[in-house]
This record gives structure tokens, sequence and C-alpha cells, in this order.
């Protein structure tokens, strides 16, 4: 008998939350039909750097669910076409009727998903959450405003362009910092030479006695292929060191014994990949055919067509998934100590 007492106290209550519960004197009703959030207007969503410290403004309606209720709002993006499987949060609050955030802000979050440099399309949105704190455990209630796309541009970090004397496109160096170092991962091919061009001033660098001058001699290395290359402008320093990763293991060609099949970088997808002949057998990641770094399987997992890594490591060789063929295998660093792995069969 107590239990249907509870169960008819707890219906009485929902039916008062969704009708005509006095509250402070005010009778609270829920529509039948919420008008969810939506976004009326948008900024101009041109990025450009020199404009970093200006304001932008989205402009939305809030919820009207046909009375004040704690809400909370979520202003959010996503590559166009994806449905939010990776959802960029830009703002969250108790408001939306005017949300600001500025140029560099909305573009260092648009980053984490969206190519810099280029215009794209990305879906935005609205997203409220009303609290109901009716004690009854029911959930609370979401409302979501129709999906609308626009193109976004978007400014990269600070960067100077790799200019390879006789070869076209361009690779780059950035400065996380804006500090006037920059670094990242460059491919100089054989009998090669560079320059280092600063886009935002027109100043080209080459070198000059010992480090790098304005306008000085194109620059180049002792050996083709991949290289970490650090240059300073203020401090007119540089350094390239060769910089590669390598598949080693009695799976590859040359076995333990250097030198390693060397893989190629993506500064798109920040993978290194390599596509060759195996034999039935094992492998691993190591740099500059050297031990001082490389990388297994996690100890304690089964290794597989994909799989986390760890730095160093005893026994946690990987075996090919599939015995000998022709592999297409990824590599993805994620920190000095950790990465993952995926194999292809071709």
């Amino acid at each position: 008998m107590k239990k249907f007492n509870f169960i008819l106290i707890a219906l009485i209550g929902l039916l008062g939350f969704f009708s005509s519960c006095e509250k402070d004197g005010n009778e609270l009703i829920m529509k039948e039909n919420v008008v969810a959030p939506s976004i009326t207007s948008f900024p101009n969503l041109e990025l450009i750097r020199a404009n970093g410290d200006n304001k932008l403004t989205f402009t939305c309606s809030p919820v009207d669910a046909g009375f004040n209720a704690s809400a909370t709002y979520f202003l959010e993006a996503a590559p166009a076409g994806t449905n939010f499987e990776k959802v960029i949060s830009i703002y969250s609050g108790s408001t939306c009727d005017n949300i600001e955030i500025s140029v560099a802000d909305l573009n260092a979050l648009l980053l984490n998903e969206f190519p810099a440099d280029k215009t794209s399309s990305a879906d935005f949105r609205i997203r409220c959450v009303l609290e109901t704190d009716a004690g009854l455990g029911i959930d609370d209630f979401e409302y979501t405003s129709e999906t609308t796309t626009k193109d976004v541009t978007i400014f990269g970090l600070l960067r100077l362009d790799v200019i390879i004397t006789g070869a076209s496109g361009t690779q780059k160096i950035v400065s996380a910092a804006s500090d006037g170092k920059y670094q990242g991962f460059v491919k100089i091919g054989a009998g090669e030479a560079f320059t280092l061009l600063d886009p935002d001033n027109n100043i080209t660098y080459g070198a000059g006695g010992t480090g790098i001058a304005v306008d000085g001699a194109a620059i180049t290395v002792n050996n083709p292929g991949w290289h970490m290359l650090s240059a300073d402008v203020i401090g007119l320093t540089y350094t390239a060191e060769e910089y590669f990763i390598g598949l080693v293991g009695s799976a590859t060609p040359n076995g333990w014994d250097a030198p390693d099949q060397k893989m190629d970088y993506d500064p798109a997808t920040k993978t290194w990949s390599i596509t060759l002949d195996l034999v039935d057998g094992v492998v691993k990641f190591r740099r500059n055919d050297g031990w001082a770094w490389n990388m297994g399987f996690v100890e304690g997992e089964t290794p597989g067509f994909t799989g986390a890594l760890q730095q160093g490591g005893v026994g946690n060789d990987i075996p090919l998934p599939d015995g000998a063929g022709n592999y297409t295998v990824i590599l993805t660093i994620l920190s000095d100590t950790a990465g993952t792995y995926e194999f292809i069969k071709n």
C-alpha cells in the first residue's frame, strides 16, 4: 500500500510539472510544442589574423517552453555533413541572445577540425538543455536548432614558407607561440636547396654566416629526406636535423639491420606511412636507424590490425596480423612515449 501511495504522489508531481503547478504565485505551463532555440545572425567568418582581438557576435533566440526555466545553451560547430560527430564547443552559458568571442579564440577552436589557410564548410547549431529539477528522477529536456551551414576561412599559426629551389609546392614551419621561433618537418630532395619566406612581411631568409640572413643564399642539407627544421628570425639561427621514422624487424627486407624501411610523413594527417612487401614476422618503429627512440605494442594488450603503442619495451614486437603480404603501415605519434598503429593488407 505504501508503494502504491508513493507512485501516486510521483505521478501527481510529474503532471504538475507539465500542466499547472503553482510557484511564487505564477502558473507554469509547459507548451505542447516547445519552440527550439535558433541562430538568427552570424558574424563574418572570413577570419583574418590581423583582426585577432576583434569581437564576433552570434545572435540567437532562446528556447520558448512557456515558462522561465533554468537553461544552459551550447553554441557548437562541426565539419559540414558530419552530423556533429566531432563537436567543436564554441560557447556554453545561461543565455544565448548575443554570444561574443574574439577572432583569435574562434580561430583556435576551429583549427582543431579544419585546415589552416583555407575556406571550408562548417555546420553550426545552438543547443539548449532545460533543467527540470523536479526531484522525480526524470531526465532534463534538450532542444536543438536547425543546422546552418556556413563557409569559414581559418588562418593558421604564424608560419615561414619553405621554398624549395626548382620544386613545385610549398612546405611550411610554424611558430606555436608567435615568438619568432618556427619549427616543423620538411622534406628535402637530393640536390635541392631552400629559402624561408615570411608571407606576412614579405621577408626572405637564407644562409648567412653561421645562421640565417635576410636575402641570404639558398640553404642545403647533407642528406635528402625528412628533417626537423627550426628557425629563429630574431636570433637569426637555424638547425636542420635529419629526422625519419623507419620500420624494422624480422618481417622487413633488412630484418633487424639498418637501414630501416623509411616511412613518409603527411603533414595534413600528422601520420607516417609506408607500403611494402613483408614476410611473416614482427616489426617495430624506430627513429633514425637507432634504438634511442622506438615503439612497440602496449604490453598486456593483444596486437592486431590496429593498436596502441608505447615507447621502448622488451617483448612487444608487433606481429603481422595476417601473415606475409603487401601492407600499408600507418603510424600516429601522439607523444614521445605513445602512439597508434594500423596495418592495411593490400
